[in-house]
């Protein structure tokens, strides 16, 4: 697994016939083969694909968390002594023993940042995702949103110049999560990180992304992309009112019809 020089110009991560299988038992499990792709710095890139294609053994691997069977993957882990990506998963991460100030400040401390530059960094991210009331609450007082909201602000405050991000409005009602979609895309354009986003939504994947990953089904493969071009900010009542939207979503649908050659799961 190489983790260099990225071989592609303005490519922060670059993917290159990556396979991965689980050992079993009962059997072994392709659940990724021969998986290439790049995204470049500043992109918003999004992953769909049905349940079980292997989507977040893909986030996974990105996050260096699995070794892949064969294949290279690229992502810069540390740049000029700062933590280079940052990953948010599915449902809610925060520690229930901690504040909101303490969660938002973890990654910091692990990092060994001192304490005031510490409590700066996170007061301005708690600041930025609107939960400065509520700085000093545990996250049994908060709403699944509100914790979520935290999750986000963690992965920002350790200035990170990735984010891979596996389904993190999967549980929220659907006001909530057009919601954290703004506020995420408010924090996006602000920083242009480069964010990996994996979501079951096409409608998130059309609001959200400059470009679509679409993969078949398992084992894993990218099957296209689709390239967004609706202008930005992509404010949902006006979006949803474009044509071009609902065009861009019906493909998607269509590009997720089932490979004949995948496993069925």
């Amino acid at each position: 697994m190489n983790l260099g020089t990225l071989p592609n110009v303005g490519a922060h991560i670059a993917v290159a016939r990556l396979t991965h299988v689980y050992p079993g038992p009962p059997a072994p499990v392709t659940a990724l083969q021969d998986v290439s792709f790049t995204v470049a710095t500043g992109e918003f890139c999004v992953l769909i694909g049905p349940s079980g294609c292997g989507k977040t053994t893909l986030l996974h691997v990105l996050a260096g968390l699995i070794t892949p069977t064969s294949g290279t993957v690229t992502v810069p882990r540390t740049v000029s002594g700062h933590v280079a990506t940052a990953v948010a998963f599915q449902g809610v991460s925060t520690f229930p023993w901690m504040t909101v100030a303490q969660n938002v400040a973890y990654g910091l401390r692990m990092m060994g940042v001192p304490s005031a530059e510490r409590q700066r960094r996170a007061t301005f991210h708690i600041r930025r995702v609107g939960l400065e009331a509520f700085r000093d609450a545990y996250p049994h007082q908060l709403s699944e949103g509100m914790r979520q909201r935290v999750n986000i602000a963690r992965a920002f405050a350790t200035d990170p110049d990735i984010l891979l991000l596996d389904e993190p409005f999967a549980a929220l009602d659907e006001q909530t999560r057009l919601r954290l979609q703004d506020e995420l895309l408010r924090l996006w354009e602000a920083s242009r990180k480069t964010i990996f986003f994996i979501t079951h939504s096409l409608d998130e994947a059309g609001r959200l992304a400059d470009r679509v990953l679409v993969m078949t089904g398992r084992p894993g493969r990218i099957k296209t992309e689709v390239v967004v071009r609706l202008p930005r900010p992509r404010e949902y009542g006006a979006i949803r009112r474009d044509p071009a939207y609902g065009t861009l979503t019906a493909r998607l649908w269509d590009e997720l019809a089932p490979d004949e050659n995948a496993t069925q799961t």
